[in-house]
């Protein structure tokens, strides 16, 4: 349940950085959590307009997620608060639109394994995802963020996939930002997102999905920590 001082009086008087576009900002900051920012680098990166750039920035601020450090560049002061309240708010299967396939692959392994061949854009999200990144709930089924329909479709025909109504164990995932593409990396040669978005994907996602979330989450401030200890050394 999203908590109620953050969503209510104060979130009508202020556009909602949740929403698609918004959110590229915030996926910016907390992908690239440790660096710094003037906001007409936050709108190339993010791929917005300069004048959406300051106001999620300003929100941020206002909301005590980022500051501006000496040099008056913007950067991420609490990132784990940030990172919990936009999943909280995060939908995934509402949000989202999905194409299901049937795949008759037994071991989940070796199907997600044939990815690696893929040149197509896509990203693994979901079960699949964290159990590719940080192995803990074992996925029955398979999540994909693609581009549009027909680059599902010739998936589909690359992996000799069925299609089928409802209740696939292959689901390719209409994305509703193109955002969810940002920072995607190859792990064990599959394309995955980035672990921002599997963690607010995860959040809500049915199925221990919150598990595998916790799970993560462990593991990305394992990581933050060591870049913390890297950067402070150089």
């Amino acid at each position: 349940m999203i908590e109620q001082d953050f969503l209510g009086d104060r979130m009508s008087a202020i556009k909602n950085i949740f929403a698609p576009k918004s959110s590229r900002v915030l996926r910016v900051f907390l992908v690239n959590f440790s660096r710094n920012w003037d906001e007409r680098e936050i709108a190339v990166e993010a791929d917005v307009s300069s004048g959406l750039a300051h106001y999620v920035c300003r929100t941020l601020i206002e909301l005590g997620f980022a500051a501006r450090n000496e040099q008056n560049r913007l950067v991420l002061v609490d990132p784990l608060r940030l990172l919990k309240r936009w999943a909280a708010y995060h939908q995934y299967d509402r949000m989202n639109k999905f194409v299901d396939y049937f795949t008759f692959e037994r071991e989940i392994d070796s199907f997600v394994n044939r990815f690696a061949e893929l040149e197509s854009e896509y990203a693994v999200s979901g079960l699949v995802g964290a159990w590719l990144v940080a192995p803990h709930v074992r996925p029955v089924d398979v999540h994909l963020y693609v581009a549009t329909r027909k680059v599902a479709e010739e998936i589909a025909k690359m992996l000799e996939l069925n299609p089928t109504p409802r209740g696939g164990n292959v689901k390719f995932v209409l994305p509703y930002d193109k955002g969810v593409f940002y920072g995607i990396r190859k792990v064990s040669g599959v394309k995955v997102v980035s672990d921002v978005q599997l963690y607010v994907d995860l959040y809500n996602f049915p199925a221990r999905g919150e598990e595998a979330a916790s799970h993560l989450l462990e593991h990305m401030l394992r990581e933050w920590q060591k870049k913390r200890e890297v950067e402070q050394h150089v």
